[in-house]
């Protein structure tokens, strides 16, 4: 049936003919569906959502569809009778008949009930075009480039060619019904009730945390934000390296696996080298400060442990990309990239403001962060990973005499508190105290002293936003030297009340 020319021998328009092989069509199909929806106009309702005019490889079927779609949209009868006087004039339609086309088109319709099946053959062959397409212009520009134009762009751009075609070509969606949400609801329960901890996401690997988040769930787009120094990026390592620790998967017989713990975490270092990411990892793993990692300056039972702690690291699946300067949009064709070869369940990008839109340069820093924050949340969605995203917070917090951070404190902010689903900020009030210290050996010091020793050592994990949950503060112990967070005692606890 594919590639048929039954009812009229006329070549299509438009560059449908390549020098060597017609390009894959099926005239048929078109036929049908048009007939169908001339019949009975509710034919165009089982596929309005995915079909488009540059869809039909004969454009005179593109004109007849769009006129009838216009028609029908509007409330109006679309049929041969009315369609009549769009295409009296039109010269390709004069060729396979004229108006008295579409009066045969109409007379040899049979049903309505496979229109979506033509609809669905008729754009899936239109995605193979557009295939053929990329695929033609990736050859002539790999043959003619310029200086200028390097391999390493090309092959970007092919990819991201290629994703935007992965995105249009997909008609599913649409509404559900209840019934399907409630399943998927009883299922994510399920998955919750037989895991550790009793978590519908992925374990962040602090106790206190997953309480109030049940963990890290798919789809969700958390900011986690703190001033500069506050170990931001100490805790999103803390998570990643903890969710990757924990991943455990379950094959099935059809070759899909499914995570039935933990998750392979892609992070996207913009600010660190990946190797200062990993003596970081190290240090935490081993329990050997990393600026004696760094120094050399170690013994023999601690490089022992270095050794140990360096095994147990080679083995866990956590991807780390150090490029400087990302786009959102290369970020996510390296995201669906990394999630097609290895997989992926969870991705950390440190941090948001290193990112770059892909709109124009005259946007000013507000719009492109909108543009980074909406292209995160869908890519969150797209994929079906929770993001982690880390973000600078705007120096009017050093000006309150209370240092904790609100969600009016993001920088650019808006669209980073709109588009969240979860926010959450990193407090250390150590950090404040330890650079008010007054003269030694004054009574001031003492006071001092004692205020220090109060907060030594704690840190808070201030949750300002969470769509499906509870805020508050979430009290945590942090580790300077080794940059690890943990939760906290009950004996801090009680002090830290």
């Amino acid at each position: 049936m594919e590639n048929s020319q039954a009812a009229y021998s006329r070549e299509p328009e438009g560059d449908a003919v390549s020098d060597y092989r017609v390009q894959p069509h099926n005239i048929d199909a078109e036929q049908a569906l048009l007939g169908a929806m001339l019949v009975n106009n509710e034919s165009y309702d089982r596929v309005a959502s995915f079909l488009e005019p540059s869809h039909f490889f004969d454009a005179v079927h593109g004109r007849i569809y769009e006129a009838a779609a216009k028609l029908i949209t509007q409330g109006h009868l679309a049929s041969p009778v009315t369609l009549k006087n769009f295409f009296e004039r039109d010269a390709a339609l004069a060729e396979i008949g004229g108006p008295q086309y579409l009066a045969r088109l109409a007379g040899a319709a049979t049903t309505i009930i496979n229109a979506e099946e033509y609809g669905r053959t008729i754009y899936e062959l239109a995605i193979r075009r557009e295939l053929i397409n990329v695929g033609t212009e990736i050859h002539n520009r790999a043959y003619d480039a310029p200086i200028d134009d390097t391999p390493a762009q090309q092959i970007l751009d092919a990819e991201q060619s290629l994703y935007q075609l992965a995105e249009r070509g997909k008609y599913e969606g649409g509404f559900q019904s209840f019934h399907e949400s409630l399943n998927i609801a009883i299922d994510m329960a399920a998955e919750a009730f037989k895991r550790d901890g009793g978590l519908s996401g992925i374990s962040t690997g602090l106790r206190d945390l997953d309480q109030r988040l049940g963990g890290l769930q798919p789809s969700d787009l958390l900011i986690l934000a703190g001033r500069p120094s506050m170990g931001k990026t100490a805790l999103a390592t803390n998570i990643a390296f903890s969710a990757a620790k924990s991943y455990k998967a379950e094959h099935h017989a059809d070759g899909t696996v499914t995570a039935t713990d933990g998750a392979i975490v892609g992070f996207f270092s913009l600010e660190m080298s990946a190797e200062q990411l990993a003596t970081r990892l190290l240090a935490e793993q081993s329990g050997v400060p990393s600026e004696r990692i760094r120094r050399g300056n170690i013994h023999e039972d601690e490089f022992h442990q270095l050794v140990d702690a360096a095994r147990e690291l080679q083995s866990i699946p956590l991807y780390i990309d150090d490029t400087g300067g990302l786009t959102i949009a290369t970020v996510a064709a390296r995201a669906r990239r990394l999630k097609r070869q290895r997989g992926l369940g969870l991705l950390v990008i440190d941090y948001l403001q290193l990112l770059a839109g892909s709109g124009k340069s005259g946007e000013n820093r507000v719009q492109e962060v909108t543009q980074i924050t909406t292209g995160l949340k869908a890519l969150a969605k797209e994929l079906n990973v929770p993001i982690l995203a880390l973000s600078q917070l705007s120096r009017q917090v050093e000006a309150r005499d209370d240092k904790r951070p609100q969600l009016s404190d993001l920088r650019e902010s808006g669209s980073i508190e709109q588009d969240a689903d979860v926010v959450m900020f990193v407090f250390r009030e150590e950090y404040y105290v330890s650079r008010r210290e007054p003269t030694e050996g004054t009574p001031e010091h003492l006071q001092w002293q004692e205020d220090m020793n109060k907060v030594h050592g704690l840190a808070e994990c201030i949750i300002g936003k969470q769509r499906h949950g509870p805020t508050g503060t979430v009290k945590l112990q942090f580790q300077a030297d080794v940059t690890r967070f943990s939760d906290l005692d009950q004996v801090h606890t009680e002090g830290f009340e």
